[in-house]
């Protein structure tokens, strides 16, 4: 019997089996696929295609093989346009990486899980600072990968709100001052002078207090109907055209139908867009087909998940807005999602370091 024939049989059996049987081979043949890879630096060539290969320095498409590396066979490419010769894992998440390839799957399976930094290192057998620069290499990658992406059809859209969080940004730091004093229990307001458009300073409270004030960042959101979802860090405070625009404006395909709350910036982002625009009153109101209660659950299982991290700095929020986005709400099954994770991730060229991670902006603001 040759070959052919006893593949030919092999699809035969393969078409019997139930949708379950099949994902579940569709898993084994994957986590094959990790464990027959050398180490992660071939992992991430064969994961690449030819036009995820391109030079990490001046970004041309004009290169060609060049030989491999001795040490560890790697492929090696030569740029003819700035004569720089990389490797297909130069500049990508994994760069210096010196962990066996399992480990990164535990890692990827600990972020399906949304688990803490800390339980993550001890699962993984990684320092604590590994596990944290791991997690937001991963998630800036995935920012990039999906950073054009476009909704279409019917699309919800509205504002959610977050505490401002210094997190992260300690008082030693030689780059950051501290905005406002420490706030600490039973200190229920704080003052800080804010320079107006005009020179003028008003003085503006801060601190816990119910309602909106620049104590609290604005996060435009936008989901639609085939599980796809954007959001980015905003303002501090009321929501404002120029912050949807910024945040919603490029990310929604014209002649769409957007569905908001009474807002009037939305109004106006209609118009410059082309979007049909169907509006509420009230979060439990339908028209037909159109209502926006998509949007608010996407809300409530956004803030459940940051929960459980207690409390996110406002210099990393818009990663954990992908992280949330790629996990929970897209659509996929689970399997389909851990397995993608850091395939998806490893095929963007981008450099993060652990010091450009600490020197990020406090406040990540479009606006």
């Amino acid at each position: 019997m040759t070959k052919l024939e006893t593949f030919s049989q092999i699809l035969t059996l393969v078409g019997t089996l139930s949708r379950n049987y099949i994902d579940e081979l569709i898993t084994i043949i994957q986590n094959e696929e990790y464990a027959n890879a050398r180490d992660l630096s071939h992992f991430v060539e064969r994961e690449k295609s030819v036009e995820d290969i391109y030079c990490p320095c001046c970004h041309s498409k004009h290169i060609v093989r060049n030989g491999h590396r001795k040490e560890d066979d790697k492929q090696r490419y030569l740029c003819r346009e700035c004569g720089k010769s990389f490797t297909a894992d130069t500049n990508t998440v994994v760069t210096g990486t010196r962990k066996k390839i399992k480990v990164w799957e535990k890692y990827i399976e600990c972020m399906m899980l949304g688990l803490s930094v800390r339980k993550t290192a001890d699962i993984c057998g990684i320092h604590r600072n590994t596990a944290f620069a791991w997690r937001h290499k991963i998630l800036d990658a995935l920012r990039r990968k999906y950073g054009d992406m476009v909704l279409e059809g019917i699309i919800e859209a509205d504002e959610t709100f977050f505490p401002v969080s210094y997190k992260g940004n300690h008082s030693c730091s030689t780059t950051f001052i501290m905005p406002r004093p420490a706030r600490h229990r039973g200190n229920d307001h704080v003052f800080i002078e804010v320079e107006q458009d005009d020179g003028n300073v008003e003085i503006v409270m801060m601190g816990n207090k119910r309602g909106l004030s620049l104590d609290k960042v604005c996060v435009p959101c936008a989901v639609n109907r085939k599980g796809c979802a954007v959001a980015a860090v905003g303002k501090l405070g009321k929501v404002s055209y120029p912050c949807i625009e910024k945040a919603l404006g490029n990310r929604i395909k014209e002649n769409s139908t957007l569905c908001t709350d009474g807002e009037k910036a939305y109004r106006t982002l209609s118009k410059e867009h082309s979007l049909n625009l169907v509006q509420f009153n009230d979060s439990k109101s339908k028209k037909g087909i159109y209502n926006i209660q998509h949007i608010n659950s996407y809300h409530s299982q956004l803030k459940n998940f940051l929960y459980h991290f207690k409390g996110v700095s406002t210099k990393y929020l818009n990663n954990y807005l992908t992280w949330h986005n790629f996990v929970n709400y897209a659509e996929g099954s689970y399997k389909d999602k851990r397995n993608n994770f850091l395939r998806e991730a490893v095929v963007v060229n981008i450099c993060v370091t652990n010091r450009g991670l600490s020197n990020r902006p406090a406040l990540p603001l479009l606006c």
